[in-house]
């Protein structure tokens, strides 16, 4: 969001008025979608979605389920506002919603221009029964989501170029779906585009998507495309982005084209006017919608698992988060407990905490700070040793190859920036031979 102009975020209300909901069309079409059913044979509740009504057995004994007593589960979290005449309110399933009905006083105060999006990272809630999986059944979570508003008539995307074009993924089509199989094929953006799967802009969000978590090391993806009978009340296409987790293969991202549905339906509810004035056009539309959305709980939770690894040389635990995903960007050492290694080591800890989230550690030994970077995914170690009293200098130490250079302590900002974004630590420095690796 931070990177680019036509994106401006913010940071909606938690608690709801019913009639947001009735206008989402969430009442009527959210709380309807999911079922509580019982196992006639080991009385197990189970939360069954509406396609799949009548059509399944128990997952634990095979049993057949009580489909004449299925109960509808009403997913939205109620609550109450005020004490003496408490009045309902409900707290949102997504955070949607608030950018939908903030729109256009974000488009006045911004002074955004079509195309333009909105994007919020927040806290939701779903009231689900039987809350398991770990991250993936959960009553509250985070979602990152885009609203990218474009003039209803524009099809063409001048952003969309040749990298999103030639961008490949595993596909999974309606139709083959359809057919009862699951089969993946590899396919390119440009080939969905002439199939008429998706439209131009949606094209690009999905690339975007795409493009971001191969950037952070996530390449097991598949998308999967949401067959007619499952679509959202409000969506006209959508996709799944699932991850290979290392117990299965779960949805972790999507992204929908919601249209001009939203503002429409909040327009009709409210009676308020939801158009804005397009300067291109010279007319007053209510733009359509591209929705990119993130699990954020599951990206975490997809990078940790592809970080995570047993390292038999080191014998110890290898956190390999990318680096400028990694919440410490360093961790300081003085190699021995010493003071004038103690007072430049601190000297460098608050320099660098200007810029970076860095941790101070001078108990134990040095391999075993190490290790216990190694373990938190720490990318860098830097190291106050003998040689830095005398010319101002101090070792790094990678955290996946183990190997060390020695840089200028006034050089240590830039070089961590560069670690940070990619560069090969080997090049930014004296490469050093230690003891201790």
């Amino acid at each position: 969001v931070r990177k680019r102009d036509n994106i401006v975020g913010m940071e909606g209300s938690i608690i709801s008025h019913p009639r947001t909901w009735k206008a989402s069309g969430h009442l009527d079409n959210f709380n309807v979608n999911d079922y509580l059913v019982v196992c006639t044979k080991c009385k197990k509740s189970s939360k069954i979605d509406r396609p799949n009504l009548g059509k399944i057995k128990c997952d634990s004994c095979e049993g057949e389920y009580d489909w004449q007593n299925a109960k509808m589960i009403e997913q939205m979290f109620k609550t109450s506002i005020g004490a003496l005449n408490p009045m309902e309110a409900y707290l949102r399933g997504e955070t949607a919603q608030g950018m939908f009905l903030d729109f256009k006083l974000i488009q006045q105060t911004s002074r955004m221009q079509l195309p333009f999006g909105i994007a919020q990272l927040g806290r939701c809630f779903r009231n689900e029964i039987a809350p398991r999986d770990f991250l993936f059944r959960s009553r509250e979570f985070h979602i990152g989501e885009f609203e990218f508003f474009i003039h209803p008539d524009e099809k063409k995307c001048d952003l969309l170029n040749d990298e999103h074009l030639n961008t490949k993924f595993m596909f999974l089509d309606e139709e083959t779906q359809k057919s009862g199989s699951d089969k993946l094929k590899e396919v390119s953006m440009k080939e969905l585009l002439q199939k008429k799967k998706l439209e131009e802009w949606h094209a690009y969000w999905l690339a975007e998507q795409i493009k971001w978590f191969y950037s952070i090391g996530l390449s097991k993806i598949k998308i999967r495309e949401h067959t007619k009978d499952e679509l959202s009340h409000y969506s006209s296409a959508t996709f799944d982005i699932d991850y290979l987790f290392p117990f299965g293969s779960l949805e972790m991202a999507g992204n929908a084209s919601r249209g001009q549905y939203d503002l429409t339906q909040h327009e009709k509810e409210s009676k308020e006017d939801m158009s804005i004035f397009d300067e291109k056009t010279k007319t007053k539309i209510i733009p359509r919608v591209i929705e990119p959305t993130f699990g954020m709980e599951r990206v975490f939770l997809a990078v940790l698992t592809k970080a995570y690894s047993y390292d038999k040389d080191r014998d110890n635990i290898v956190l390999r988060i990318p680096a400028k995903l990694s919440p410490i960007k360093a961790a300081v050492f003085p190699i021995i407990k010493n003071e004038e290694y103690e007072r430049i080591a601190q000297k460098i800890v608050d320099n660098l905490r200007e810029d970076y989230n860095i941790v101070y550690d001078r108990s134990g030994s040095i391999g075993r700070r190490y290790a216990r970077n190694d373990e938190i995914g720490t990318p860098m170690c830097i190291t106050v040793d003998e040689k830095t009293p005398e010319d101002e200098s101090v070792t790094i130490r990678d955290r996946d190859s183990t190997e060390q250079i020695r840089v200028k302590i006034k050089d240590l900002n830039d070089v961590i920036k560069k670690i940070i974004n990619g560069e090969n630590l080997l090049k930014l420095g004296k490469v050093v031979d230690t003891r201790v690796k």
